[in-house]
């Protein structure tokens, strides 16, 4: 495991933290990632500019088990305003425990990899 900040709970700009932990699964020096910031929305969308991620944002266990089994989802964001504590995590097992169905859903994620400048 990596954390990669923020060291501290001041306030900081989550569009650097999520492109930084974007760029070490992009990489390959990490696996899989998970981030979050207040609704994992703005994170999910810094995330998402690296090249090669694919992240999404859950605040259910279907939704994390979902974008790994049919997206190959390499990243999960979290809202810290929108779940709690014990939420957050099953949420993050489910994410980690799916793996990727491949299939049918091999060709759309080719799609969507296609989409990429």
């Amino acid at each position: 495991m990596v954390d990669i900040g923020p060291a501290t709970p001041e306030s900081t700009h989550y569009p650097e933290h999520g492109a930084a932990a974007a760029r070490r699964v992009a990489s390959g020096d990490c696996g899989l990632g998970i981030v979050l910031c207040g609704t994992g929305q703005g994170i999910m969308m810094a995330a998402n500019k690296v090249r090669g991620i694919r992240c999404g944002v859950c605040s259910d266990t279907f939704s994390a088990r979902m974008i790994r089994m049919h997206n190959d989802a390499n990243m999960l964001a979290l809202g810290a305003r929108v779940v709690g504590e014990g939420l957050a995590l099953e949420i993050v097992d489910a994410f980690l425990f799916a793996g990727f169905e491949g299939g049918r859903h091999a060709l759309r994620v080719g799609m969507i990899d296609a989409l990429e400048p």
